[in-house]
């Protein structure tokens, strides 16, 4: 198995070369140059496995350049109850009749983040070995809430790395905020940046692909790669869960072998939404991918009717790790649903970055409609879902996994659809305490975000992670605060580079 640039086919590198290189020189995404199958025997066979023997199984098919021995290392390092609080690593909660919540949230920043996270390091470490890279790896990451930490916590005091995050001054949670800005490491930075995810976003790929900065960092023995879902090693993690969860269930015997079931996915960037794509197309037996989106609804009218705009209002909303408007991973599904054409991609990218828009073809067109249904909510409906399920089920989600059960409300009554269904839940209750509390009709005015979490604690009966309670009296380490255009110069300041 290699690995193209989804803007140029010519490329090929390995998966540890894809790993470590996180992006290609030419801007483009790595994909694998074909998607590996799985049969149904091998899906039955993997539900009688532990998390960590599910994932060395998924990822034999994608990294044939890693010895099974080098797998093991990083699945059994990386999927333990030393990071997570299950054994089993997610979650299957039973939602309603044929609906079930895939909680994805047991890991150490309580985010679905965590799932790819905790093993990145393991997998870049172990790729730059292969490919005999001696240069110390600056990982930059933009992030819009979960990631950021997610990949602190996995890459703090990591030998051979010094990771980066760029986020939103005022579009993160406070204790999405309170993670990054506390966060112990020697080899970490955290920067806020006036602008929104975008923006960050935008940052890091421009550093990326500045031959002038690559240069400057060589000279230093330094490269860059990626955390963030642009590097296959933060996407490839994400199929693992689907598979596993769909094998799950069949030992469960809440579905038969061969059933097809939804799978909803609330998403701003598109990776977690592709991740189920890739799982799909292996051969885990899905229907309809359900793509979920709040006020900034750039991917629902995408999906819809086949035109890209992100030139519209940007919404802060109580959702935060979904306000995006330039979804990096969808550049993945279009390379493959084009035919892998990479002038076709060029273009189109092209366009976006200078027209803000552009209009996948017809055929394309078709293909998204057979394979996805999108929609969206906004805060009010979000947080009527949040406070409906509470009541009926006496369970409590977070912000963007009630905007996935809305969405997926909304299918069902378009299509009548009763096909049993999978919601990727994907965050803590308690990341987003303020916003959960006001959706149960909680007073929050002027409670401090551990107040919050101790009246949520009361409200849900779920038990507070340790790693959120322990941030209570964490001394605040990152105050920084730069324009977007001096991203770089925060880059070169915290690597002592003149």
């Amino acid at each position: 198995m290699f690995y193209k640039s989804t803007r140029n086919s010519d490329v090929k590198v390995s998966s540890a070369q894809a790993i470590a290189q996180g992006i290609s020189k030419d801007g483009g995404l790595f994909v694998p140059s074909e998607i590996p199958s799985l049969t149904l025997e091998e899906i039955k066979e993997i539900g009688s496995m532990s998390y960590a023997d599910r994932a060395a199984a998924v990822f034999s098919k994608y990294l044939t350049d890693f010895t099974e021995a080098e797998l093991r290392y990083c699945v059994d390092n990386a999927y333990s109850t030393k990071n997570f609080d299950t054994e089993s690593i997610t979650e299957i909660a039973h939602l309603f009749d044929g609906t079930y919540m895939l909680e994805l949230w047991h890991g150490p920043t309580c985010a679905f983040k965590d799932m790819a996270l905790q093993i990145l390091p393991y997998l870049l470490t172990t790729s730059a070995k292969k490919i005999n890279l001696d240069k110390k790896i600056v990982i930059l990451v933009a992030t819009s809430g979960d990631t950021g930490k997610a990949a602190l916590e996995g890459f703090k005091d990591v030998p051979g790395t010094s990771i980066m995050v760029f986020y939103p001054e005022d579009g993160v949670s406070a204790m999405q905020k309170k993670q990054m800005t506390t966060q112990e490491g020697e080899n970490v930075g955290v920067c806020a940046i006036k602008g929104n995810f975008d923006d960050a976003q935008n940052g890091v790929k421009r550093i990326f692909t500045d031959a002038d900065i690559a240069k400057k960092l060589n000279d230093n023995g330094m490269m860059f790669s990626s955390a963030n879902s642009i590097n296959w090693g933060r996407l490839a993690p994400q199929i693992i869960y689907y598979v596993s969860t769909y094998a799950q269930l069949v030992a469960d015997n809440e579905i038969a072998l061969g059933d097809k079931i939804n799978v909803v996915v609330p998403t701003g960037n598109f990776g977690n939404i592709l991740a189920a794509y890739y799982a799909k197309h292996m051969g885990v037996p899905v229907n309809k991918l359900i793509c979920a989106s709040n006020s900034n609804n750039v991917l629902t009218d995408f999906l819809t009717t086949g035109i890209y705009d992100r030139n519209r209002k940007f919404y802060t909303t109580i959702s935060p790790s979904m306000d995006i408007l330039i979804s990096s991973n969808l550049e993945r599904l279009l390379y493959h649903l084009c035919g892998e054409n990479d002038a076709t991609i060029r273009e189109w990218f092209g366009k976006l970055a200078t027209e803000g828009k552009y209009e996948v073809s017809e055929e394309v067109k078709k293909m998204l409609a057979d394979e996805f249904y999108a929609g969206c909510c906004d805060d009010e409906a979000t947080k009527t879902c949040i406070k409906e399920i509470y009541e009926k089920y006496s369970y409590t989600c977070d912000t963007h996994t009630a905007v996935a059960v809305k969405v997926y409300e909304d299918y069902v009554k378009a299509t009548g659809d009763k096909t049993r269904t999978v919601i990727a839940s994907t965050a803590s209750p308690y990341k987003f305490s303020g916003s959960v509390l006001e959706a149960l009709g909680e007073h929050k005015a002027s409670l401090d975000e551990f107040t919050l979490v101790d009246k949520l604690a009361d409200a849900s009966k779920l038990p507070v992670p340790a790693s959120l309670s322990a941030l209570k009296d964490k001394e605040i380490r990152f105050s920084e605060s730069v324009e977007k255009a001096d991203m770089d110069a925060y880059v070169f300041k915290t690597l002592s580079i003149n």
